[in-house]
């Protein structure tokens, strides 16, 4: 059976005996098994990335951007085999693995531009004959700890920043769907980038701590669950190292009663059931203002539901293939049975769903449940499959107080024609990503990305400026050119002013 390595310092390697079993959705076979890797394992990575990274870090920014371009290119050309690859291991549609593929680029080519993003700040004459400027460093070794949900995406948004910056990374992609990961570090290889620049390891929970733990290790970027955003954010940190640590979400949609209900069922397939709902931007719970709205919106979600075609990630029809693993799609159901346990009217049912030749596929249907209440555990927490949410909300106010009130804050949508209600809503909303008539907001490559409460640990966002200054360091220069003669000496003792 296909064994998937390390990819260390350009080649594979391991000292780990221990495996873990990659799957392939759409059939319920184990098509392939990863290494688990050890302590030693990552030392060999951190030995390569310390040896590769002072001389990549003194390479000008703008052969650094050349590399880009390069992997740019490099990914482009191979864009139908990776999606192949990522769709065999993930289980999303091909159409959807290059979209994740496609979103990743887009920050790639924002690194790019780091020869312009990098340019430091500078005042001539701050003082008598006194010049000040800035510059940022990068700050050495940087690690990426990613989730199953978007291997090509996630992984772009945080070692394209970094290497452009100057940094060296280490990336511990999840281990459920671990070849794409692999196969963008041999690119990035390919493109020009010293062996030990982007390296991958594998593993569990052994290989994160080992990751948090080691001190050659300067920085941590990680998206998952928020329990485990806690977790490597506090122990991270706890090591002295920078930590960002994106969280779980609970997006909600309101939809007020001036909305274009046909478009917002047509935002809401897509973005509750898009890639079986196993997106941390995916829109769970969609709000109704008033109950006339919400009947109206009921009536038209049930028949766009019964449209839904569940299929192979092959399918070219298909809106949704499996969820990526056994595990996973017995948790989906278990919160299916909990949202009916506590009360809640389960208008469709997705449990049971089979697929013809496929039968032994994590395949789930589309679920819907009515008249969800905030007491509901199901509510309260991320179930991450496709089960959309009806919660229904008496009034405007209520609609602006079910996310705000929301132990995640990751991304919330409205939907409305007026522009007064969109404004005023969008300012109080305390939630991170905000859209308008926008179903999933993620922000384009040059903004940033993250959201609020336990939606994300740390202080600052992914990609655009500020992955830039999560990736370096600013050290600021006072310089002053004497003349040749000499200066007061009692001014010496003196802290030193511009006046």
């Amino acid at each position: 059976m296909r064994v998937i390595d390390h990819f260390i310092a350009g080649r594979a390697g391991s000292e780990s005996a221990r495996h873990g079993d990659v799957f392939d959705p759409n059939s319920g076979e184990v098509q392939a098994r990863v290494v688990l890797g050890t302590a030693a394992d990552l030392d060999m990575a951190v030995a390569a990335a310390q040896a590769a990274q002072p001389g990549w870090a003194a390479t000008n920014p703008q052969r650094r951007a050349r590399v880009m371009f390069r992997f740019k290119e490099l990914v482009e050309a191979n864009m139908d085999d990776l999606a192949r690859m990522l769709s065999s291991e993930h289980g999303k549609v091909i159409a959807d693995s290059k979209g994740d593929i496609q979103r990743g680029l887009e920050v790639i080519e924002f690194a790019c531009g780091i020869p312009h993003i990098l340019k430091g700040e500078y005042t001539q004459g701050a003082g008598p004959g006194i010049d000040v400027y800035s510059m940022r460093q990068p700050l050495g070794i940087g690690a990426g700890i990613t989730p199953f949900n978007f291997p090509g995406m996630i992984p772009m948004w945080m070692f394209g920043v970094a290497i452009a910056c100057g940094n060296a990374f280490i990336l511990k992609p999840s281990e459920r769907d671990p070849s794409v990961p692999v196969r963008l570090a041999e690119l990035m290889l390919e493109a020009g980038a010293p062996e030990g620049i982007l390296q991958v390891v594998h593993g569990d929970k052994e290989m994160v701590d080992a990751i948090l733990d080691h001190p050659g290790i300067a920085a941590v970027s990680f998206v998952g669950s928020s329990d485990i955003a806690h977790y490597v954010y506090r122990r991270g940190v706890d090591a002295g190292k920078r930590v960002q640590a994106m969280g779980g979400a609970k997006n909600h949609g309101i939809v007020m009663p001036d909305a274009d209900l046909d478009q917002v069922v047509a935002d809401l397939s897509g973005a509750a059931f898009g890639s079986a709902g196993e997106r941390c931007m995916a829109l769970p719970v969609v709000v109704p203002v008033g109950e006339k709205t919400a009947d109206a919106l009921r009536e038209k979600l049930i028949p766009a539901i019964a449209a839904l075609r569940v299929g192979v990630s092959t399918d070219a029809e298909a809106h949704y293939g499996p969820v990526v693993t056994p595990t996973h799609k017995a948790k989906v159901e278990q919160w299916i049975q909990t949202g009916v346990d506590e009360g809640a009217e389960l208008v469709v049912d997705g449990r049971g769903f089979s697929l013809q030749g496929h039968e032994k596929g994590f395949f789930i249907g589309p679920s819907l449940f009515d008249r969800v209440t905030p007491d509901m555990t199901a509510y309260r927490e991320e179930i991450f499959g496709p089960v959309l949410q009806i919660v229904r909300a008496a009034d405007f106010e209520e609609a602006v107080r079910l996310p705000s009130a929301h132990q995640y804050g990751n991304g919330v949508a409205i939907f409305t024609r007026n522009g007064h209600a969109a404004r005023e809503f969008a300012a109080r909303v305390e939630v991170g990503m905000v859209g308008i008539n926008v179903p999933i907001p993620v922000p384009v490559a040059y903004h940033s990305f993250g959201g609020w409460k336990r939606s994300a640990f740390g202080d600052t966002n992914q990609h655009g400026m500020e992955g830039v200054k999560f990736w370096t360091r600013v050290k600021t220069i006072t310089q002053r050119w004497p003349d040749g003669g000499v200066g007061d000496a009692a001014n010496a003792f003196v802290i030193p002013t511009m006046g």
